[in-house]
């Protein structure tokens, strides 16, 4: 547990530059609470800041500048790289894929834009406590979704061996909440291309469909290999 007395760290990382800033401004109007470190606008400043500024909270939108998803990359790259960062997804609306996608990417909370901003500041402060964040609408997407996942599925460790390293990057980009034809862009594929991807995927896990394969994705990140 970290002290209640200690200000907390905080990068944000949006493509808008200037409700980055705005945000930041309010954090730091919070006397004695909050030091914004930095703001950045595209994951590759994004990463190259937590990795030199430390920060305790990373506060991090889906959409970069440099990608609609690519925030997502930047939270796997916290998870894996800097595990003692708390990182937070900032989503416009809350919606089952995005949960689930934010919280596979490594997000220990998920912050709804449409609250206030009073509840943000409760989130980097429970998040930096070591603590999950979220809603129990949001939890019950993710117990809905555990459930409905056979857990032959959850306990089989075999699977993601069987996967070609073309098929993991597939698996990757859908952990990311990318759709078959932002995964096909992403790629230089075509949609076609790439639902065959994603059958022969289905077919060596054993999921049935794009939800169980988020979950397991999930229950194997060990498994799951960088390409």
């Amino acid at each position: 547990m970290v002290s209640t007395g200690m200000r907390i760290d905080v990068l944000i990382a949006d493509r808008d530059n200037m409700a980055g800033q705005l945000m930041a401004s309010a954090l730091r109007r919070c006397r004695n609470q909050f030091d914004v470190v930095a703001v950045a606008t595209d994951s590759g400043e994004a990463i190259e800041k937590l990795g030199t500024l430390k920060p305790h909270v990373a506060l991090v939108s889906p959409e970069l500048g440099d990608g609609s998803q690519s925030g997502f990359t930047v939270l796997r790259t916290l998870r894996a790289s800097h595990p003692k960062i708390g990182g937070i997804m900032m989503l416009h609306s809350i919606a089952r894929d995005s949960v689930i996608a934010s919280f596979s990417a490594g997000a220990r909370g998920i912050f709804c834009r449409a609250d206030s901003f009073k509840a943000l500041t409760k989130c980097i402060r429970t998040v930096h406590e070591g603590k999950i964040w979220a809603t129990t609408q949001e939890l019950e997407y993710i117990f809905d979704a555990l459930t409905r996942l056979k857990s032959p599925q959850v306990s089989s460790n075999s699977g993601m061996a069987l996967l070609t390293t073309s098929e993991r990057h597939v698996v990757n980009l859908v952990s990311e909440g990318m759709k078959n034809r932002e995964i096909a862009q992403q790629l230089g594929l075509t949609e076609h291309t790439v639902s065959n991807y994603m059958y022969r995927i289905f077919d060596k896990l054993g999921v049935s469909n794009r939800l169980e394969l988020l979950l397991y994705a999930m229950s194997h990140q060990d498994q799951n290999i960088p390409v």
